[in-house]
């Protein structure tokens, strides 16, 4: 999982769309997606539904799972074969600290940014401008966090429904969310390059790799042993039971803890959105002028055990015992190359084939009368998601 820099946004980056030169430059991005990170095929199944929405003067927010970096190329393929630019909501990082031919490239391809941490209205408010009067569909990826676990959803945030429902009690025009699928499969074998980096994996904690073994059974063994060192950081003991249930305990724990020496309420939000109110309390106060050296230490510490909460939460624990083929081991140890080996971004092991299925959209309804709504269009999408990707 990224490392991002926690703080709050030093600019806003708006976009200026140019659909001319977005058409213009897709053989350059056809020759990147097959260069930089080995995609030989992207298959679109329901552009249908997108196309119609648009044809009709629609506005359309895309609501895709997010379980590789290779997302954005991919979506914009799609965006490709249906005949249309994008708008794209991606966090500041993004931007920040790229030459200023990228940030240019980014801008007139729709891209605009966000700052996750921080109530960001003028975010906000452009993203529900853009519902209510351009052409081009919104792409906003709920998840947040690139997850790396392509065939499960993880829980979509509430934030892409809220624009999407604010949008539509001021719009002139039917606003409605389509949910999508990307799926990744290997076209050729990674197996070579998987049984390399586990070995490299396995020497980085002492160990002499166990290449006797099962690729499955190695994934695991690494596992429990970070799992342990945690537990024992942590909770001065390791624990026993399956993983899944071992990784939630010691998950919480963490959070509990640094959410009590910030004075905050868990309530019952979900673990995103616990980290997100416990980012933001800490990176106000590490703003403050006077801030003693010790008290500075102990908030970044803080930030420390909250980016450990979000990394575990990233390991669902039976992900490749579940269903143990070629694909989920290669995410599983992607993750493990992220996170243990410090790689920006984890090699790409083979050729690789998508699949975007574009599902049946949810309409958002204007009537401020209407409850709850942001909630129930998150988990509509979020199912129509998961079923697609469990049909593929």
């Amino acid at each position: 999982m990224n490392r991002y820099q926690m703080l709050f946004a030093p600019q806003v980056w708006k976009p200026k769309i140019s659909p001319t030169l977005v058409q213009y430059l897709r053989p350059f991005r056809e020759r990147q997606q097959k260069r930089l990170i080995r995609i030989s095929q992207v298959d679109v199944q329901g552009d249908d539904i997108v196309r119609e929405r648009l044809d009709k003067g629609e506005g359309v927010m895309i609501m895709p799972n997010h379980s590789s970096h290779a997302d954005p190329y991919v979506i914009y393929s799609a965006a490709d074969q249906i005949g249309t630019a994008l708008h794209v909501m991606a966090t500041w990082h993004v931007f920040h600290e790229k030459s200023w031919l990228t940030r240019w490239l980014l801008t007139k391809h729709g891209c605009f940014s966000v700052d996750r941490e921080a109530n960001d209205i003028g975010a906000f408010r452009l993203a529900t401008s853009i519902l209510q009067d351009q052409r081009e569909p919104l792409v906003i990826f709920p998840e947040g966090e690139i997850y790396h676990c392509n065939d499960r959803v993880t829980p979509f945030r509430e934030g892409a429904a809220a624009i999407a429902v604010a949008a539509a009690r001021k719009s002139k025009r039917p606003i409605s969310c389509i949910p999508c699928a990307i799926t990744y499969r290997y076209v050729k074998d990674p197996t070579e390059s998987l049984l390399a980096i586990m070995s490299e994996l396995e020497a980085s904690i002492f160990w002499r790799p166990k290449t006797k073994l099962p690729l499955e059974q190695r994934i695991y063994d690494f596992a429990e042993v970070l799992l342990i060192v945690k537990e024992l950081e942590y909770l001065k003991k390791s624990q026993s039971g399956r993983l899944p249930e071992r990784i939630a305990t010691l998950r919480e724990h963490i959070l509990s803890a640094v959410e009590s020496r910030n004075q905050l309420q868990a309530a019952e939000k979900k673990v995103p959105e616990r980290v997100k109110a416990a980012r933001k309390t800490i990176m106000e106060q590490l703003q403050q002028e006077n801030l003693e050296e010790v008290q500075r230490q102990k908030l970044e510490d803080d930030m420390e055990d909250l980016f450990l909460v979000i990394q575990s939460f990233s390991y669902p624990g039976d992900y490749v015992v579940d269903h143990p083929t070629t694909d989920r081991m290669a995410e599983t140890i992607d993750k493990f190359e992220e996170d243990v080996l410090r790689k920006t971004t984890a090699t790409i092991k083979a050729e690789r084939r998508v699949k975007v299925h574009f599902g049946e959209p949810v309409e958002v309804s204007s009537d401020r009368k209407v409850k709850s709504q942001s909630s129930t269009i998150t988990s509509t999408i979020e199912q129509r998601v998961q079923e697609m990707l469990g049909s593929h």
